[in-house]
């Protein structure tokens, strides 16, 4: 069973900046290499949305609208681990960040890790 663990949420003041980490483990029938990974937020009162996507090489990524220029994802596949460079930080990126990986139309979810931008 794939198992996600982020880390690296905090409080941090309006324009600093926070790099989460993704964690993955029990990949027993295919590689980390082979899941297209994403990042995902929750802030209170509002659904679950799409941050930013990187494929199973790492050599393309996405970003929501709100996450361009500031976000940065990116992956290590040797060492089973996605990251979230986030910089510039806004009072509306306060949120729970999830981490996500697919496979075959399969997802997998960890538990989350929050963010906090406050002054």
């Amino acid at each position: 069973q794939v198992h996600l663990v982020e880390s690296g949420g905090g409080m941090v003041q309006p324009g600093g900046s926070l790099r989460l980490s993704c964690a993955a483990s029990g990949f027993t029938d295919f590689p980390f290499s082979s899941y297209a990974m994403n990042w995902y937020r929750q802030a209170p009162g509002r659904e679950r949305e799409f941050v930013a996507a990187i494929t199973r090489a790492g050599d393309n990524t996405l970003y929501a609208d709100s996450a361009k220029g500031r976000f940065t994802i990116s992956r290590d596949n040797a060492n089973n681990m996605m990251y979230l460079q986030m910089n510039s930080l806004k009072f509306e990126d306060t949120a729970v960040y999830y981490c996500n990986a697919v496979r075959d139309s399969r997802g997998y979810w960890g538990q989350g890790t929050q963010v906090t931008v406050s002054s």
